[in-house]
């Protein structure tokens, strides 16, 4: 059996995607590791919430306005670019994170 590549991980360039792993608490750099409840978020995340929040604010799949239907635009580009980023078979792959929660709160995730 071929022995799997390594993956080389540019660390530094990482934990600057995290602006809250920039500050520091009693002159220490925060180091964060209790991810059982809550997930620290990059900036990336944070400004596609914050952009989704903004801008298109709406029940995705539900609502038959405007906003209603970029919000569900908007919803399925980004199950799209997760489909292709991790090469899954089809984008309806991509689900949000429990069937029973509000879609226009749940980012879609991965089911893989």
């Amino acid at each position: 059996m071929a022995k799997p590549a390594k993956v080389m991980l540019n660390v530094p360039a990482i934990k600057a995607d995290f602006p809250i792993l920039q500050r520091t608490i009693r002159d220490k750099r925060l180091v964060y590791l209790d991810s059982a409840a809550t997930s620290q978020k990059p900036k990336q995340v944070i400004d596609a919430t914050s952009d989704f929040y903004s801008r298109y604010n709406a029940n995705v799949h539900r609502a038959i306005y405007e906003l209603g239907e970029e919000a569900t635009r908007e919803y399925e580009g980004a199950r799209e670019k997760i489909a292709a980023f991790i090469q899954a078979k089809s984008p309806t792959e991509i689900r949000s994170r429990s069937p029973r929660r509000n879609r226009s709160t749940s980012w879609p995730t991965a089911t893989a």
